[in-house]
């Protein structure tokens, strides 16, 4: 076969007619912009955004001008978030807002004083929550259970965990949140979600963030939808910082997809149900939200495919911090203290010589919240499973089996792949954190706190301490154990190499 060949004028050249989106494929039908923190512009009819103004005296076609923003008007241009809408109705044309029925379930304000928000150093772990039975009509909405939180709404700084569990879709009905970003874990099943600025279609692997003021509405194409939330009050996600990383690596922006936009043409009556600490409420109006035909701006709901997140880590020796797996941050009140690092486990290599390779013995300030997307996790004194959580909380330690350190220290190491078919994440939490009644005691798959789990730690060092004494060049006396002289016996035995000797 000869070679293929390709020929062209001279000074032939070609031109890219737009920015670059994605193509739909067989399980998402939607196309995306890319790259997180741009300002995007986008139209689902042609020039209908205005030029050199935001407030056109006339929107072209008669549309409303209106604006959405994330933070303060005189916030840093650095940090200044809003988007502009041109859409059909303005979002004030609905009827009086009317309180619903409390969820027992939901929660959002963590102080002590909240009988239903339970502070304990304990460690504790859930098997998988349970999916509504056949005979329930859940939707997004009312399958929201809050797990955890700290911190507060109406001083715009802590955070919320929460679950959701549905068997329905949304129909006729919008969330607002006005209580904070959420970033949404699927588990099982897709979500189809609607929001203002256009459709995303989130699969388990996947998160999606929808920011605070956001309406947006949830279909279930594949029946039924398991996840977690990690909603954060007076703050916003960001990338962290690469530092000595440099330019490359961690979750990259351009893999970060906006949606376009898309409107619908719809006169029925609509519900839209909005979150305020924790509380409630809905008004009804007689037109879909879903109306924009064109926006422009910063402030915009995003998706992130985890799998494309990479994993930078130790190459020789020793273990680097979890932190080096962070997708998103979110800053606190205090200078240079994060809100939460939400990090992501996902397969890799493990190289290092001479090294303790399972997660080290760990004390850590901040809380520890774990939940599964798929696969089996590694881990050997914590019980995790898809759709579970396990919680570590601050300054409590935790860490591995003794049948597991025993391995670690003694196994010959050569290069093997971790991980592999499985996707975990960590919440990692610089507040404390209390547990709601829900958790504690409503959601049915609370793990019995197993009370003989360290029992068979054997403390390896006191096997030692004869070959000790006899090596001690500074004195006659043995060294004391508990105030007296070792009496232990056993057999001497050379310790591995310490360090990198």
């Amino acid at each position: 076969m000869g070679a293929l060949t390709f020929s062209a004028p001279a000074g032939a050249t070609a031109t890219a007619r737009g920015a670059f989106t994605t193509t739909p494929t067989a399980t998402d039908p939607y196309t995306y912009q890319v790259g997180f923190g741009n300002r995007f512009a986008t139209e689902a009819i042609p020039n209908t955004l205005p030029l050199g103004c935001n407030t056109p005296q006339r929107c072209k076609y008669d549309l409303i001008s209106e604006q959405l923003n994330g933070t303060p008007f005189v916030s840093p241009r650095a940090s200044l978030l809003n988007s502009w809408f041109y859409r059909i109705q303005p979002s004030v044309v609905h009827k009086p807002l009317r309180r619903l029925s409390q969820s027992t379930d939901l929660e959002a304000v963590f102080s002590p004083l909240n009988p239903n928000a339970v502070f304990t150093p304990q460690d504790l772990g859930w098997d998988k929550f349970p999916l509504p039975t056949d005979e329930e009509h859940v939707d997004f909405i009312s399958g929201l259970k809050t797990v955890a939180g700290h911190g507060d709404p109406t001083l715009k700084e802590g955070l919320a965990v929460h679950i959701y569990s549905a068997n329905a879709s949304m129909k006729n009905k919008a969330f607002c949140n006005n209580d904070g970003d959420m970033l949404i874990l699927p588990q099982e099943g897709r979500l189809d979600i609607q929001t203002e600025f256009g459709r995303l279609m989130v699969r388990p692997g996947e998160l999606a963030v929808i920011q605070a003021g956001m309406r947006f509405s949830v279909k279930l194409p594949d029946g039924v939808g398991r996840g977690y939330i990690q909603e954060i009050y007076g703050s916003h996600y960001e990338l962290p910082e690469l530092g000595p990383v440099g330019s490359n690596g961690m979750a990259m922006a351009r893999d970060f997809e906006i949606p376009v936009a898309s409107f619908d043409v719809d006169q029925s009556r609509w519900t839209i149900v909005v979150k305020l600490v924790g509380q409630l409420f809905a008004y009804d109006q007689d037109h879909t939200p879903f109306d924009v035909v064109a926006w422009h701006g910063s402030y915009a709901p995003y998706k992130y495919a985890m799998e494309k997140f990479i994993n930078s880590a130790t190459v020789d020796r020793d273990q680097s911090d979890p932190s080096i797996y962070c997708v998103l941050t979110a800053k606190s009140k205090i200078a240079g203290v994060s809100l939460s690092d939400f990090l992501i486990f996902i397969p890799k290599w493990s190289v290092t010589r001479n090294t303790f390779r399972p997660p080290y013995y760990h004390r850590n300030v901040a809380t520890e919240l774990m939940g599964m997307i798929y696969g089996t996790w590694s881990g050997s004194a914590t019980l995790l499973e898809p759709g579970g959580l396990t919680y570590e909380p601050s300054y409590m330690p935790h860490g591995e089996s003794y049948e597991r350190w025993k391995e670690a220290t003694s196994v010959d190491l050569q290069p093997q792949r971790v991980g592999d078919a499985s996707m975990a994440f960590m919440m990692h939490i610089s507040g404390h954190v209390s547990l709601t009644k829900y958790a504690l005691e409503r959601s049915a798959c609370l793990q019995p706190i197993r009370e003989d789990a360290w029992d068979d730690f054997k403390p390896a060092f006191l096997k030692h301490l004869d070959a000790i004494a006899g090596k001690d060049q500074h004195t006659d006396t043995p060294p004391m154990l508990n105030g007296s002289a070792n009496g232990t016996k056993g057999s001497p035995t050379e310790p591995h190499t310490n360090g990198v000797l």
